[in-house]
């Protein structure tokens, strides 16, 4: 499997590792009242969609970026790739 990296290119899929669903750079507030059950929900709940869904994928034999790549998980066709913006390595 090919992951069109934004800066390099097409890339072999076994130059990254999966980090799973992209919604785990949207953490919760940990000052907010509802914090303990919104990190539980965080931490714990997982979907398991069969479509298109976008995942975080680290470029770890590579530059070391961050991307959020969107894929059909039904077929592994991979719809696009973006960089992770703020993400430090």
């Amino acid at each position: 499997m090919l992951i069109p990296h934004p800066i390099l290119g097409p890339r072999d899929a076994q130059e990254f590792t999966y980090l799973g669903d992209a919604r785990l750079l949207e953490r919760p507030d940990g000052l907010a009242e509802d914090a303990p059950a919104a990190f539980h929900d965080y931490v714990y709940l997982r979907d398991n969609p069969a479509g298109v869904h976008r995942e975080l994928w680290y470029h770890e034999h590579g530059d070391r970026s961050w991307l959020v790549v969107t894929r059909d998980t039904v077929t592994h066709e991979i719809l696009g790739a973006d960089l992770v913006k703020g993400a430090a390595s």
